[in-house]
């Protein structure tokens, strides 16, 4: 599946490289896709940067044939530059050889030496695709470009940074400024990548946009354009009842997080909310919001039975136990659409299968990373690796919180969101996410759009408030973001609740 937006689509390191392969099938020298990738970072630097010493470290493969042209152009341009070399000139192959070809200055061996804060440094050592860690010489260069400040632009991806993780294998150096090629990579998303990337800038090299649907990315930067189309905007002809009613499982201690889901359900526009709670609790939630139902606890299995009553959410404030795993359980046999957060996950941290034999991708479980490891301690690799295999082994979507959320579904797509700001970091955030999940998969979004779609309204909202953000001001912005939402992309029409 490509995104409906091309230019969010996100490509593994191997898909990048099967892009240049096709490109290069298809008559398009693989010299000429070298030259442009150069000519692109020139020019964005030339963009940016008033003229000064330039120091282009280059490495012995591709990512250092790209940085010979940068040299070039660079040179042409009238800076005075310096080319270090790793390895022997006469060992270059293929493309970089010739780009190494139509160099005219001297190539200086990798060094420590004129290393100052004074040059700026074009980082083609290595670009995204790493094999083994970086280290040695080329990881004691790095580690001084970054000790001595010095402003650097990385070609294709900071040297270090994995392109398919955003993890640092080795040694990098931060970039002030990272360009790369036709699409970027899950790398410059996700964390750490994201923050040493600096500003990421993706350059026409010539590669068909054709090149996705043969390559069939499976991952994108989630974006209203993935999901806007099916938004669940209210019907002129619709009423509550067309709009779901969801159900919230309460505590009876930690009330506060449920009220915050509920509230948060009814704002992305669930038709009617209902908390369950223990009687003892419901005077506190009765207390409360007045447009939230709230109904006993002990007539879960008749709620259950009702067909109006289509999604629920359990987990904020339900603690960890026998009761929140039965709770789980029978929603998921009576098939309704399900939200498990927090508490409910952990219960089943013990006995991962009961929960798993039930689940569908009808569901979408919200574990931070802590719980995450909770219930698959056995998931490995980079963020989207980890969540893809989560969404796999569970048969469900899997939002993998954070400042770079991951959303995977079961069929292997995955999600990176990027526009959450610090600020989200505060007690309760994570309830009136799951809430939000909850009130859209109610009106009929699937639960992969459902995730999507939050998270970024999520963000979007916490974003425009700023600074002093606490839970309750996120459920109080969501209104102006949906209006943004409306205002920037067209309104599809609403889905009938089923």
């Amino acid at each position: 599946m490509i995104p409906d937006d091309p230019g969010s689509a996100l490509l593994t390191v191997d898909e990048m490289g099967r892009a240049d392969r096709l490109t290069i099938d298809g008559g398009t020298p693989g010299i000429e896709l070298m030259e442009n990738a150069g000519r692109a970072v020139a020019g964005a630097v030339l963009q940016r940067f008033p003229r000064q010493p330039a120091l282009v470290l280059c490495g012995p493969g591709n990512n250092g044939g790209d940085g010979f042209v940068v040299a070039r152009h660079l040179a042409d341009a009238g800076w005075p530059v310096r080319l270090a070399l790793l390895g022997a000139r006469e060992r270059l192959t293929g493309d970089a050889a010739q780009a190494a070809a139509r160099w005219r200055g001297p190539v200086e061996p990798l060094s420590l030496d004129g290393l100052g804060a004074d040059a700026l440094v074009i980082d083609a050592l290595f670009g995204a695709g790493l094999s083994r860690p970086v280290d040695g010489l080329a990881g004691a260069v790095l580690a001084r470009v970054a000790e001595a400040g010095c402003t650097a632009v990385a070609v294709d991806m900071p040297s270090g940074v994995h392109g398919d993780t955003g993890e640092v294998w080795g040694t990098t150096a931060p970039a002030r400024l990272t360009v790369t090629f036709f699409r970027k990579k899950s790398g410059h998303l996700l964390l750490p990548g994201r923050t040493l990337c600096g500003e990421v800038v993706v350059a026409d090299i010539g590669i068909p946009s054709a090149v996705l649907a043969r390559i069939e990315p499976r991952q994108w930067a989630n974006a209203p354009a993935e999901w806007v189309g099916r938004f669940p905007w209210p019907r002129l002809d619709g009423h509550k009842y067309d709009r779901g009613h969801a159900m919230v499982l309460g505590g009876a201690t930690m009330t506060g997080a449920a009220r915050l889901a509920a509230l948060a359900a009814r704002r992305v526009g669930a038709g009617l909310v209902s908390i369950v709670a223990a009687r003892e609790a419901i005077p506190i939630y009765a207390s409360g919001q007045p447009g939230t139902i709230v109904m006993p606890l002990d007539a879960w299995p008749d709620l259950l039975g009702d067909p109006r009553h289509n999604a629920v959410l359990i987990g904020p404030g339900a603690g960890a136990g026998e009761t929140t795993r039965a709770a789980v359980l029978a929603a998921l046999d009576a098939g309704k659409a399900t939200v498990l957060d927090a508490d409910a996950i952990t219960s089943f941290a013990g006995d991962r299968a009961a929960l798993f034999a039930k689940l569908s991708d009808r569901c979408v479980l919200t574990p931070h990373e802590g719980e995450f490891r909770r219930l698959f301690p056995a998931a490995q690799g980079g963020k989207v690796e980890r969540a893809r295999a989560a969404a796999r082994e569970a048969h469900a979507v899997v939002l993998l919180k954070g400042p770079d959320t991951v959303i995977a579904a079961p069929d292997g797509r995955a999600a990176i969101n990027t526009n959450a700001p610090p600020e989200l970091a505060t007690a309760g955030s994570g309830d009136v996410l799951a809430g939000m999940v909850l009130g859209l998969t109610a009106q009929g979004m699937t639960a992969m759009d459902a995730a999507c779609a939050a998270v970024w309204l999520h963000g979007d909202a916490a974003a425009a408030f700023g600074a002093g953000l606490i839970a309750e001001d996120i459920v109080d912005a969501l209104p102006p973001a949906i209006a943004r939402l409306g205002r920037k992309w067209p309104k599809g029409e609403a889905p009938r609740v089923a």
